[in-house]
């Protein structure tokens, strides 16, 4: 048996039919950027994740750009952001002109603490912090660093680019969120069928202008008030979304399933299963195990011997890139982001994964000889 790390190609009976029914649609109407179907995309995904207000945008990376300068972050302000997350977040702060501060991640729940953000912001004092909630799960002392932020009059921006669907003793994470941003690329589990992003605030100020930088700065149609971006939704990725929003739950339920089964069934020790906090509701956008960086490489080897996909989210620090050393402003550094990026692993977790596939795995994976 073959187990990719995913498949987004399993999608609902009749959802292929229907999308292709609607861009016929946006064809004939020659709906092509914009139009009502974005209208409609920004209404069902403000709906489901209980904001204020919802805004498309061409990409997840523009979002946070965006959600930067919407907050107020101008240039060489400083920004801290933590050592563990993909390489955008950290480009975002450069490309608003402002500066990127990294600070490590907990080594047991792989996300910042509210230690460690008080440790950056009393070091640095940035006018800005970039909370980021991996793993399909929510950082888990999120609302305690929103009222440390608040006290502290730091500006914080939550990149939700795995979080979708997240929640926080059963609130949606979007809910309390002064602004905040996720990614749609086409392996999140809200994922279209090419780029895009989204930027969500509680804030109609932050809407507002948000909203004009992803339109090219416009007050008017030849007005600019402000140097913003070209990030607008296109008509044909809204569609696709808006059908994928409504099977969105669903989706969500089996990816859950392919965790829950891992964490009980995989008893290996070689591998250490971790969980979102107890008043956490994950999406179940990754599996994530860790294990010691001496075993892994081999580990790596068994399963492509064994066709199992397998990712290493993320496998290097920021403050380690190559194209950190010219834009880092400061770190603080316990080793921890260094010693994830060796040990962490994920199994193969997807919407639909059938359960011979999830079966195969959990044989494989304990039959590993370490």
């Amino acid at each position: 048996m073959k187990v990719p790390f995913i498949d987004i190609l399993r999608y609902e009976n009749h959802f292929y039919e229907t999308v292709t029914t609607r861009v016929s649609e946006l064809i004939k109407n020659g709906h092509f950027v914009g139009g009502p179907v974005v209208g409609e995309f920004e209404k069902a995904i403000k709906d489901y994740t209980k904001t204020q207000f919802a805004l498309g945008c061409a990409n997840g990376t523009d979002a946070i750009q965006v959600a930067l300068r919407a907050a107020g972050v101008e240039k060489n302000d400083k920004v801290l952001l933590p050592d563990m997350t993909f390489w955008a977040t950290f480009e975002s702060v450069v490309n608003v002109g402002a500066v990127p501060y990294t600070i490590d991640v907990s080594k047991e729940t792989l996300h910042l603490t509210l230690a460690s953000v008080k440790e950056g912001i009393e070091k640095f004092n940035p006018k800005a912090l970039i909370l980021v909630h991996l793993y399909g799960w929510a950082c888990p002392e999120t609302n305690e660093i929103r009222n440390y932020c608040k006290e502290r009059n730091v500006l914080l921006i939550e990149d939700c680019a795995q979080a979708v669907g997240v929640k926080i003793k059963g609130e949606s994470l979007f809910t309390r969120a002064l602004v905040a941003t996720t990614s749609f690329y086409p392996a999140k589990v809200l994922g279209a069928s090419g780029d895009a992003g989204g930027v969500f605030s509680t804030e109609q100020k932050i809407a507002d202008t948000a909203k004009i930088l992803l339109n090219h700065g416009r007050t008017g149609h030849y007005d600019h008030g402000l140097i913003g971006w070209n990030s607008r939704l296109g008509a044909y990725e809204a569609t696709f979304m808006v059908e994928a929003l409504k099977y969105l739950d669903q989706r969500l339920e089996s990816r859950r399933n392919v965790c829950k089964q891992f964490r009980e069934k995989i008893t290996h020790p070689a591998l250490k299963f971790l969980s979102p906090a107890s008043d956490v509701w994950e999406n179940g956008y990754l599996s994530v195990a860790l294990m010691t960086p001496e075993t892994r490489p081999a580990f790596i080897e068994y399963l492509k011997a064994h066709d199992i996909g397998y990712g290493t989210v993320y496998p290097g620090a920021m403050s380690a890139q190559p194209g950190a050393v010219s834009h880092l402003g400061g770190k603080i550094s316990h080793g921890h982001a260094e010693w994830i990026a060796k040990s962490i692993i994920n199994l193969p977790c997807f919407a639909y994964m059938k359960q011979e596939e999830i079966d195969y795995v959990i044989e494989k994976v304990n039959q590993f000889k370490a």
